[in-house]
């Protein structure tokens, strides 16, 4: 088995930090002939220990294609309650060196390890040296906003903010869901709309947005369906805020049968926070509003 440099992280958003830091070890492992390797963990940690999930921003499979995009490959380790019993010795021999044969590992400066996570870069840099890898550790890099992260990058999106979001993320935050049936209320007053279900993406703060939609077989775009507005949230005006938030898309040119289809949603504007209106003809007005000006915020 060929050596490979080794990547440690979780990676969800694959942000500007992740890439600076695959951009390093996919060079540094082409320099010396082997693989770039991401040692990832599916499910979340989280989940296993009862703490809580962060919202995500990457599904596992959009998490894979990035990083491949990248020039990397993926190791996908089941994350379970005897893994995190392992001594951080027991990590490093059995999965670093016995399973991925590392020469180089690569981790973030705040990477622990092992049982109750007690390891730490020192730990790790001796086991290193005894077990035959060296470590490279990657400093935090960021701009005058702060770190580039996953935290900062959920805070963004929090609170509505897709262009913060987007510089953290080097990519508009996306959802991506299956077209599911509604009430049909936005095609009885001409404006109808693909109800996004089962998306496992954070979504945004409640609002009004302009997005670009592309029509997916699993990570394949099957076509652009080009510009939309969407609405996230509760639906006030109809529902009394009731409902728990639900992503609905109104693409400009075209309504074509997406039921059952899946389709990812790229977020490029915030046009406006979500309101209350008198009555569905106020609503309409304004969503027609809200509809030239994403047609205008997408054209430029």
């Amino acid at each position: 088995m060929a050596k490979k440099v080794v990547v440690i992280g979780n990676f969800d958003g694959v942000h500007r930090g992740h890439r600076d830091l695959l951009s390093r070890a996919v060079t540094d492992a082409g320099a010396h002939g082997v693989d770039a390797t991401v040692l990832t963990f599916h499910p979340h940690p989280a989940v296993v220990l009862g703490r809580p999930l962060p919202p995500v921003l990457t599904p596992l499979p959009r998490k894979i294609a990035l990083i491949e995009a990248l020039g990397a490959k993926v190791h996908v380790e089941p994350f379970t309650l005897s893994f995190a019993g392992e001594s951080p010795e027991e990590f490093c021999r059995s999965l670093l060196v016995g399973v991925l044969d590392a020469s180089q590992v690569y981790v973030g400066y705040n990477f622990r390890f092992g049982k109750g996570r007690e390891g730490d870069l020192t730990t790790l840099s001796a086991l290193g040296d005894k077990l035959g890898f060296s470590v490279s550790v990657h400093a935090r890099v960021g701009d005058a906003g702060g770190p580039w992260s996953s935290t900062r990058a959920r805070e963004a999106i929090a609170r509505g903010d897709v262009k913060e979001a987007a510089l953290v993320l080097d990519k508009p935050h996306a959802l991506t869901g299956v077209v599911q049936h509604g009430r049909a209320l936005g095609r009885t007053i001409g404006f109808p709309t693909a109800n996004l279900g089962n998306v496992e993406e954070m979504l945004p703060s409640n609002g009004v947005y302009a997005v670009n939609v592309d029509e997916m077989s699993g990570e394949n775009v099957v076509k652009s369906l080009g510009g939309a507005v969407m609405n996230v949230g509760t639906r006030p005006t109809v529902t009394g805020g009731a409902a728990a938030p639900l992503a609905e898309v109104h693409l400009l040119e075209g309504t074509p049968d997406l039921y059952g289809k899946t389709i990812r949603v790229y977020l490029t504007h915030h046009i406006r926070a979500e309101q209350k209106f008198a009555g569905l003809e106020e609503l309409k007005a304004q969503i027609a509003k809200d509809r030239d000006e994403a047609a205008r915020l997408l054209s430029t």
